[in-house]
């Protein structure tokens, strides 16, 4: 299952110059103010019901890594507490060999900062440099191959901290997760869809992620078996859908046979304990069952249950990506390429027949079923375009920032986004290795994905940003 639940380790440090105790430059006492300080914000400004802090308070007085012989164990004490990241704090120069070591018994990612120095005495005494200890810092990650992320030189209170550190837990849930990401697939591959085609042993031996397959038979007779013996619960989800969406060009029956859907994938996702399932549609499961599940993937995605339509592997994990990135409040959407504008040259219809969530939808708009399908606009603003994909062994993350705009009125769950540059998106779609499906997420997630690839050995940031 996807958890968004973090626990950070705050690793507040200080430059260790041994002989008498400064009262000048490096002065271990303004050292630990300048904790105290930033560590207090943190934990008052930052951690909610999701986000946790956990700091160095119990490995000496000061409270602050200054000694590279105690790095061993504080990887210890912090591997026992089961945090997802380090933040690694600057409290006067910070110190390199330390930093580094910790960093690289940990294995996860890290967050470098120094707050900027404020203090100067008249007679030209600085207490921290703290700025100047993080460049020592960065090149002692990068020479021991550790991937880092960077808040800019600045208070903490600063808005340029507070977008960093929460840039910073978006790309830290991702991480987590999809280190352990298991995908249910519905189904088989369409026949006729062989651009959903993936490989599962990459996908396991590069990034492990698991494939669970559940092969159509079974799933037709969960289908019947549900039907048949839980009709008063799906009878409710009929009612609390009628009183959402126009459904009166269907009938009830099929009403309740779409929900069917819904306590299926749930089924699915309790029995093998996953978040995210790819499904065949509209091959097997019309004439198979009777109804299609394009309804269900509109309802779970709000429900925080992600579920990608045409047999979809790739897409899945786009989309479970995208709703990591948000730390689950903000559910993505899975709409494909579909039309350019007739009327405006970077604007193109990025459509589906029906799976995007409820909670999309622009205010004001109505939701109806259209061929059985949910149907409306979404909500104007910004969105991030992205997909996961694979080529010939190499992994790519595409990501461009795009817009709402006006276009022309048309059936399913859509949007007219406006990208900087169409033909050169376009370009990206024939030439390089991804298809048509993209996931959408609304707001600005560029740098996120960007920083994410980071993170993870063999997957390329391959991004439109202009």
């Amino acid at each position: 299952m996807l958890d968004y639940k973090l626990k950070i380790a705050l690793v507040p440090e200080r430059r260790y110059l041994p002989g008498p105790k400064r009262t000048g430059i490096f002065n271990p006492d303004y050292a630990v103010k300048n904790k105290e300080r930033i560590v207090s914000y943190i934990k008052s400004r930052f951690a909610d019901e999701i986000t946790e802090f956990t700091d160095l308070e119990w490995l000496n007085e000061e409270g602050l890594l200054y000694l590279e012989s105690d790095c061993e164990k504080v990887a210890e004490r912090l591997k026992a507490e089961k945090v997802d990241a380090i933040f690694l704090i600057n409290c006067n120069f910070g110190n390199e060999e330390a930093a580094g070591k910790i960093a690289h018994l940990m294995n996860l990612p890290v967050l470098l900062y120094a707050p900027r120095d404020d203090k100067f005495d008249a007679d030209g005494t600085r207490y921290t440099d703290s700025q100047c200890g993080v460049f020592a810092i960065s090149k002692q990650l990068k020479r021991r191959n550790v991937p880092f992320t960077y808040i800019e030189n600045c208070y903490e209170t600063d808005s340029a901290f507070t977008k960093g550190l929460q840039q910073f837990l978006s790309v830290v849930c991702m991480v987590k997760n999809f280190r352990n990401l298991d995908i249910a697939l519905v189904g088989t591959r369409l026949r006729p869809f062989k651009s959903v085609m993936c490989n599962e042993t990459e996908l396991m031996e590069k990034f492990n992620i698991g494939v669970v397959t559940v092969n159509m038979a079974e799933s037709l007779a969960a289908l019947n078996d549900i039907y048949k013996n839980r009709i008063d619960l799906l009878n409710r989800y009929a009612d609390e859908y009628a009183r959402k969406v126009d459904v009166s060009s269907v009938s009830r029956e099929q009403l309740v046979k779409m929900m069917t859907f819904v306590e299926f994938y749930k089924d699915i996702a309790r029995e093998y304990n996953v978040s995210v399932i790819a499904t065949e549609c509209w091959t097997a499961m019309q004439p198979g069952f009777g109804a299609m599940p394009c309804v269900a993937m509109s309802i779970l995605a709000d429900e925080g249950i992600v579920v990608t339509c045409e047999s979809d592997v790739y897409g899945a994990v786009t989309n479970a990506l995208l709703i990591c990135a948000s730390r689950g409040k903000n559910p993505p959407l899975f709409g494909e390429f579909t039309c350019r504008n007739p009327k405006n040259d970077n604007s193109e219809l990025l459509w589906h027949c029906g799976p995007f969530p409820m909670s999309a939808k622009a205010e004001g708009e109505k939701a109806y079923l259209y061929n059985a399908r949910p149907s409306f606009r979404v909500a104007d603003g910004e969105y991030t375009v992205a997909r996961f994909q694979g080529e010939r062994g190499n992994y790519y993350l595409f990501a461009a920032p795009v817009r709402t705009g006006e276009g022309p009125f048309t059936f399913g769950t859509y949007m007219w986004a406006e990208f900087k540059d169409l033909p050169a998106v376009e370009r990206k779609l024939v030439e390089g290795p991804y298809i048509h499906h993209m996931s959408e997420l609304k707001g600005n997630w560029y740098d996120v994905l960007k920083e994410f690839t980071k993170y993870v050995p063999g997957l390329t940031f391959d991004g439109i940003n202009g």
